[in-house]
């Protein structure tokens, strides 16, 4: 039996095995052992592909040399420079104070948000104060001409500051006819606007008939005022009264007749308009 301490004991022989000489490794029925042994000319006769790296081809080198160009070499030729942009300029002034000058211009297109462009806040609101004085002034001159553009604006504000007013000095008279005054006015408008639109041919809105009798009222409203000084029930109240009811029927029956280029018709235009007007007179003396 072999004895693996035997310095003649090869690994892999089988027990009981007798040694031989010449017995190799991993041969356990063999006499005869496995050898080794290369050609001496194995390994010197390599012929691997060699390349010779000192010749240039037409391709662009896919390494930069950084030796000439800095931190960021040059782009070679075959890029196309649509795809890439202009490289970073470099801040030349100072972190903490920057200079306006080292920046570069840029173009600023107006949004329409500055204060210079902007209309003013009372046109803005629908109200304009040019039109309301050409107004008052052909309510107290009904001989004066009118342009008619301006009569086709439906400013109402002329005509809630004249109710307001109105209604104020009746208050300070003692009367408080405020809620007459409206529904009179609501009335008296809604009548109108149907009678014009019957007689013109173009037709009237709302607008402009409620912003002409309002303005109209004028007259009425210094005949309030002048009731907290006198007493209208005698015969200079009366004869004022008469006076500020024609004046209101002639004015009104103006504008009506320019605004709606009524020829001719000024008279019946009037009569329902002295009649409106006479309503709030009543109010006005009584």
């Amino acid at each position: 039996m072999s004895n693996p301490n035997d310095q003649n004991y090869f690994y892999g022989q089988s027990a009981g095995m007798g040694q031989q000489a010449g017995y190799g490794w991993g041969d356990a029925n063999q006499g005869e052992g496995i050898s080794f042994d290369m050609d001496s000319n194995f390994g010197q006769d390599q012929n691997f592909q060699s390349f010779d790296y000192s010749q240039t081809s037409g391709h662009p080198s896919t390494v930069p040399d950084t030796s000439t160009t800095g931190l960021y070499p040059a782009l070679p030729q075959g890029y196309e420079s649509s795809y890439i942009g202009s490289p970073p300029s470099v801040y030349g002034g100072q972190f903490l104070n920057p200079n306006a000058s080292s920046f570069p211009p840029t173009n600023m297109v107006s949004s329409g948000t500055d204060f210079e462009d902007e209309p003013p806040l009372l046109e803005e609101l629908g109200i304009n104060p040019d039109h309301i004085f050409q107004k008052t002034l052909a309510v107290l001159n009904p001989l004066r001409e009118t342009d008619a553009a301006i009569l086709q604006d439906t400013d109402l504000a002329g005509p809630l500051a004249f109710v307001l007013a109105f209604g104020g000095f009746l208050l300070l008279s003692g009367k408080v006819h405020f809620s007459y005054i409206y529904g009179i006015g609501v009335l008296g408008c809604l009548a109108i606007y149907a009678i014009l639109n019957l007689m013109a041919v173009s037709g009237v809105s709302i607008g402009v008939t409620v912003s002409v009798l309002g303005y109209c009222l004028l007259p009425m409203v210094a005949l309030s005022g002048v009731s907290i000084l006198i007493s209208l029930q005698g015969f200079v109240g009366i004869l004022l009264t008469a006076l500020a009811i024609l004046w209101c029927s002639i004015s009104a029956s103006k504008l009506f007749v320019t605004a709606l280029t009524m020829d001719h018709q000024q008279p019946l235009v009037a009569y329902p308009c002295a009649m409106l007007y006479g309503v709030f007179a009543l109010l006005t003396i009584f």
